[in-house]
């Protein structure tokens, strides 16, 4: 199981009769979508959630928060949220501030991310 099917159907609940509500899996885990773009998501066990830049820090200090860091680097404006802190009427608040994540401007790309250049991985020889 690459992502939990019970915390994934607790999601479907919160967000039952909201529209433009789509699924996709995604990075080995399951991704919640609205208007094409993720507001939370699945992977293993930790519910992953958009809150956006200017929420990032507020957000860390929360209990069982961390940065998302999928690719080993932090990404501004999303987080990992451990089960401990998904308890009853706490996913919905979780999901909700996903939802309004959308909502808050997106980070700054770099200058190199913008024009579309990536960096090349070093070879170690």
């Amino acid at each position: 199981m690459a992502y939990d099917e019970e915390l994934a159907e607790r999601i479907r609940g919160v967000l039952r009769g909201r529209a433009g509500v789509e699924e996709r899996k995604m990075f080995g885990g399951l991704a919640f979508l609205l208007g094409g773009r993720m507001f939370c998501g699945i992977v293993k066990s930790d519910l992953m959630v958009r809150v956006g830049p200017e929420r990032h820090e507020e957000a860390l200090k929360l209990p069982h928060v961390r940065p998302m860091d999928f690719t080993g680097r932090p990404s501004r404006g999303m987080v990992f949220v451990a089960p401990a802190a998904l308890r009853s009427e706490a996913l919905r608040r979780w999901v909700e501030r996903g939802v309004e994540g959308l909502r808050e401007p997106r980070a700054p790309r770099t200058k190199a991310r913008a024009q579309g250049v990536r960096r090349k991985a070093r070879v170690a020889r």
